[in-house]
């Protein structure tokens, strides 16, 4: 197994990643995949340092996609975590990325932003973020809203309406 864990979640690595997530499921590291922090090394840093026990790598998209075959095969278990999305619907979707037995994408805090619609708590999502959901469950995964194991508010069935499916 490579990847035990997948998540879409905009602060990407935390305290609640660490502790709670990580009790809860197998993790011997975490890859992170965002343009951004990848190329800010401020950031990085700052995300490696949040996890001092575990293997850490923060990756551009471009960089995933040059070594997904070799996250696949390899006997680590990692957390897959984007901060968008948009993000994680092009991995799992657009490029076919099959992320070991996983078939649930779990999805923590999305920022209160300008033209979103609220979920939850800290859960909110734009239009084209909608999509994404919409193209990850067509695609057979199981998009599930939870900011910890047990703050789980529902899946993308219960929210879908609200984006126009």
């Amino acid at each position: 197994m490579s990847v035990s864990f997948v998540r879409i979640d905009d602060r990407m690595i935390h305290g609640l990643i660490t502790t709670r997530w990580g009790k809860e499921l197998p993790c011997d590291g975490i890859i992170a995949v965002n343009d951004k922090a990848a190329t800010n090394p401020i950031l990085k840093e700052a995300y490696k340092a949040a996890v001092p026990d575990k293997k850490v790598f923060v990756w551009t998209m471009k960089h995933f996609n040059d070594v997904k075959d070799k996250v696949i095969n390899s006997d680590t278990k990692y957390f897959l975590i984007t901060k968008s999305p948009l993000d994680m619907k092009t991995i799992l979707v657009d490029w076919g990325f099959v992320p070991s037995d996983i078939k649930t994408v779990n999805v923590g805090p999305g920022n209160d932003r300008e033209n979103t619609v609220k979920l939850g708590d800290n859960q909110s999502f734009t239009q084209a973020e909608g999509d994404a959901f919409e193209a990850l469950q067509k695609a057979g995964y199981k998009v599930d809203f939870a900011l910890l194991p047990d703050q789980r508010i529902g899946s993308w069935d219960k929210f879908k309406s609200k984006f126009g499916y």
